[in-house]
């Protein structure tokens, strides 16, 4: 497993990450097998939000119950957790208020006294930026929170925080797959007039400004089609995809997850991919692209087979 400093932090992370959003209704012992299988394959860093599950807090806390960790076996792990969304609306909440109750929430639900991440969740339209820098302040001070970050922002957002608050900003978590990857294909086509891949969809060349700023883009969903729209690996609407991949699994004698995997690992951003099954045979399977070394014509072949164009 490849890992990497995390840059604004001395987190030494894996560049693959265990997604808990869908572990509600799993047993304690599916619980502990998904894990056990990420951490056999060097995964030692998770991902969790105070929304994921039937109500809030609820996955947080089902991992606390199956788990059971000692405080070495908490120390061995990074916990990373997300606020900001109210799902009653939903609408979003960036107030001081609303950081500092969410992440008491998750710290109780995790039965820890700290979390090793804390991202905002989604953008709020209504945020005050010295309320963020307060609530930072406070978790930071108290020892509840070790490092700062974002999900879904554009580089413009993240700028505006970066004004306020003290602490780095480390992490943007955006959407990125294969079939889904207009933070990296929309260079490949920039200034080519009425090419739609060329158009600005994230404020301004979000993945060229994560890594001016040092800020590590967590890839979530790294195998939708689309926004929630199914996987493409074995579907029949990416058919030349599938057959890139198949190919190129064979010739590394991986499984297609980690030849999709490998095509995010490989960009020299440093990114993390975030898995979000509950299989841990994928786990394992996925988790073997931390490494694999696709050349350029591969990475460029899978890139065109996806349907992006490479001019």
């Amino acid at each position: 497993m490849k890992t990497f400093t995390l840059p604004g932090t001395d987190i030494t992370a894996p560049n693959v990450v265990l997604g808990l959003m869908r572990i509600a209704d799993k047993s304690d012992d599916q619980i502990r097998a998904l894990v056990r299988a990420a951490r056999e394959a060097g995964v030692d860093f998770v991902d969790h939000a105070d929304i994921y599950g039937p109500t809030t807090h609820a996955c947080e806390r089902r991992f606390a119950e199956a788990m059971r960790l000692t405080p070495a076996e908490r120390d061995a792990l990074t916990i990373q957790t997300k606020a900001g969304i109210v799902p009653e609306g939903p609408y979003f909440d960036h107030s001081h208020e609303h950081i500092v109750a969410s992440v008491e929430g998750s710290l109780r639900a995790l039965g820890t006294d700290y979390v090793d991440l804390l991202l905002l969740h989604r953008p709020d339209a209504l945020v005050e930026p010295e309320e963020v820098a307060r609530a930072f302040d406070d978790l930071e001070s108290a020892g509840k929170v070790r490092a700062f970050g974002v999900s879904n922002h554009t580089p413009r957002q993240v700028d505006l925080l970066r004004r306020y608050v003290r602490q780095p900003i480390v992490v943007n978590q955006l959407q990125l797959s294969l079939t889904h990857a207009p933070i990296i294909t929309q260079g490949l086509a920039a200034n080519m007039v009425g090419e739609p891949q060329s158009a600005t969809l994230d404020g301004g060349g979000v993945l060229d400004h994560a890594r001016l700023h040092d800020i590590t883009v967590q890839a979530w969903s790294p195998f939708q089609a689309g926004f929630f729209s199914g996987v493409f690996l074995d579907s029949p609407e990416y058919a030349e995809l599938n057959a890139v991949i198949d190919r190129l699994a064979e010739r590394y004698g991986v499984p297609p997850t980690a030849v999709a995997t490998a095509w995010i690992t490989r960009h020299p951003a440093r990114m993390q991919v975030v898995l979000g099954t509950t299989t841990p045979e994928r786990v394992t399977g996925a988790a073997q692209g931390s490494e694999l070394p696709l050349t350029r014509p591969e990475w460029y072949e899978l890139t065109r087979a996806a349907g992006h164009r490479v001019p």
